[in-house]
This record gives C-alpha cells, sequence and structure tokens, in this order.
C-alpha cells in the first residue's frame, strides 16, 4: 500500500484509528493537583482525537477501542460518536474500569505539570489480536496506530505487532511514535517503537523522541522503511521523507491558549490532507494549520479549520506562509479572522 494508492473498495471508511481514550478531568484553576479545588470533564486519547477531528473536517472515521461497562465508558462512546466517527466497534468490558486522568492547568512541557493517571488494568490494557474486530479495524483506507498503546500490556504489544506486519491488502499504516516514558514498565520501550515505526508506511515522530538521534536525515538513516516519514521539530517546523525526497516547511507563529493537542491535531492535518492526494508540502502546511487550531483553543481537542479556509492559508506563497500569525477564533474563515491573521 503507498500514500498516493489508497483503497476505495466499498464500506471501507477513510482513517481507523486505534486506541486507548480516557476520561480526562481538566481543573478549574492553575495550581498543584493537591491544590486544586474542582475540576472539569473532558475526554483525552491520541488516536480518538484523530478521529475526532477528521471526522469534525468531513472524512469517514472509525475508532476501535475497549472502554468499562460504566458511566466513563458510556461518555465516551456518546461524546466520541457525537462528532460523527464510527465507534460500532467500540467493545465494552464489564470487569474492567474505564481509565481516567487528572492534569494540571500548566503547560505540559514546565517541570510544574502534574498527570495522575489512573489507567492500569483498563478496559483498553485489554485490547488483544482476539480482544478487538480485526475486519473493522482492517477496514480504512489509513489505519492509524500510536506508542502509546504499545505501552498498555502485552495484548496490546502484540496487536499492534498483528496491525503492522506485511500482509496482502493491509491498509496504510499510519504509525505516531509518541513515546511516553512514565507508561514504559521497563526499558525496552524505545526500541520496540522503532521496530513498530519501521513497519508502518507513515510515521510521525518528534526530534525530541527519535531515540537520541539529531536531525531529520539522521532520522530518517534509521527509519529508512516508511515510505513517508514525518519528523517533527518543535517550534522550527516539520520535514517529510516522501520516499528519497525531503520537503521542510516551518512552523507558524501561534498565539497559544493550551500548549496541548498540538501532536495529534497535527497528523490528523496531514492524515487529512493525505486522504486528498494534496502534495508533501501542502500536506505539512494543513498539519501546521491543524495544530494551530489546537493550540488556539482550550483544551485537547479543538475544531479543525474550515477547509476552504485552510486551502487558502496553506497555497499561500512563502513569504505570506513565512507573516502569518494565527490568535484564536481565525479557524472559523470569517473576514475578521483573515485580518487577524495578515501581518502588517
Amino acid at each position: 500500500m503507498t500514500t498516493d494508492g489508497l483503497c476505495n473498495a466499498p464500506g471501507v471508511v477513510d482513517v481507523v484509528a486505534l486506541g486507548e481514550s480516557m476520561v480526562t478531568f481538566l481543573p478549574s484553576r492553575p495550581g498543584r493537583l493537591a491544590d486544586v479545588p474542582s475540576f472539569d470533564r473532558a475526554i483525552g486519547g491520541a488516536e480518538s482525537n484523530v478521529a475526532c477531528m477528521l471526522a469534525a473536517a468531513g472524512h469517514s472515521a472509525r475508532w476501535v477501542s475497549r472502554v468499562g461497562a460504566d458511566g466513563f465508558g458510556d461518555h465516551l462512546v456518546e461524546t466520541i460518536g457525537a462528532y460523527g466517527v464510527d465507534v460500532t466497534s467500540v467493545r465494552r468490558d464489564p470487569a474492567r474500569p474505564t481509565g481516567v486522568y487528572f492534569r494540571t492547568a500548566g503547560d505540559r512541557a514546565t517541570d510544574a505539570h502534574e498527570v495522575a493517571y489512573y489507567r492500569a488494568g483498563s478496559a483498553a490494557s485489554a485490547m488483544s489480536v482476539t480482544g478487538v474486530d480485526l475486519s473493522a479495524v482492517r477496514a480504512g483506507r489509513i489505519l492509524h496506530l500510536s506508542g502509546i498503546t504499545a505501552a498498555l500490556s502485552d495484548g496490546c504489544r502484540e496487536l499492534l505487532r498483528e496491525l503492522t506486519a506485511p500482509r496482502p491488502g493491509r491498509p496504510l499504516v499510519s504509525f505516531d511514535v509518541n513515546h511516553r516514558p512514565g507508561l514504559w514498565p521497563h526499558p525496552g520501550g524505545p526500541a520496540l517503537l522503532k521496530d513498530l515505526a519501521r513497519r508502518a508506511d507513515l510515521v510521525f515522530v518528534g526530534e525530541d523522541e527519535a531515540w537520541g538521534l539529531t536531525g531529520p536525515e539522521e532520522i530518517r538513516a534509521a527509519l529508512p522503511e516508511p515510505e513517508v516519514l514525518v519528523v517533527k521539530q518543535g517550534p522550527a517546523g516539520a520535514t517529510a521523507f516522501h520516499g528519497p525526497h525531503a520537503t521542510f516547511v516551518p512552523a507558524l507563529t501561534v498565539d497559544v491558549v493550551a500548549a496541548v493537542g498540538a501532536g495529534d491535531a497535527f497528523a490528523a492535518g496531514f492524515l487529512s490532507a493525505t486522504l486528498r492526494g494534496l502534495p508533501p508540502r501542502d500536506r505539512l502546511r494543513h498539519g501546521h494549520l491543524w495544530a494551530a487550531a489546537a493550540l488556539t483553543a482550550p483544551g485537547d481537542l479543538a475544531a479543525p479549520p474550515a477547509r476552504d479556509h485552510a486551502d487558502r492559508l496553506a497555497a499561500l506563497d512563502d513569504t505570506a506562509w513565512g507573516r502569518l500569525r494565527l490568535g484564536p477564533g481565525w479557524t472559523a474563515g470569517t473576514q475578521g479572522a483573515e485580518e487577524e491573521v495578515r501581518t502588517p
């Protein structure tokens, strides 16, 4: 399967995303978890975030996972389904709970940020080759996975090995490395994630999680197998390798509201542009634009920009692209928002 030869068979959705989603509790004010008096409920999950944003942009998307037979599981299924995502393949587990987590309001990049996960033994950790509907998982033009799932259990690791194994008719496999050191119970996580990445067709990896390697070219040399490799370079931008060709697009200047969710949004924007057959530069630009949508909205999950508005911005020349400054409200594509993103 190649990124330019996506399957269009009847009954196949644009994207299937498999992974754990949890109920997220967001603090009512800044401060230590010990000091925050109350929390607001939301949802969080790398793969379900991607599915929700793609569905909101008009793509057909399916989320496959396991949740508990509890109220939090109800909330996840209902909330994700409300975005237009197909949730009929989500299995309910009567013996294991839905995972939850609490976090502080601060930037995740600071030492003051705290996250408290309650996901050990969760329903999603019981995902396995026999614990999900493999036919539903494989019925997508793109199958989107992440390294977070591999950290959940032995069964989840075997499931990802099965889904990334070469086989006739395999959907295009998108893999976001998403290395979260705190999730791994043993030091073998990075090597396993590298092995999974080498088996995928399209890989997203941040420079800060790339096995101690430095620079896009060095990372590409370590991952020659994926047809498309996207190296995210933080505030500098991102480089996409498409076969032997490399394309770099600088990141945008953004007035950040909440520094969360940008990585998932970038992946969703890049996948949307891939599904539309856009060239590498425009795939990267849509990734940056969708990331900017997440950064200029509160919470982990933001509405993507209107397609025609994003297409106009993605088509700008390099000079105009470099002058863009995006702030809250820019995604609506109204005249006022157009004026906000122009640089005098």
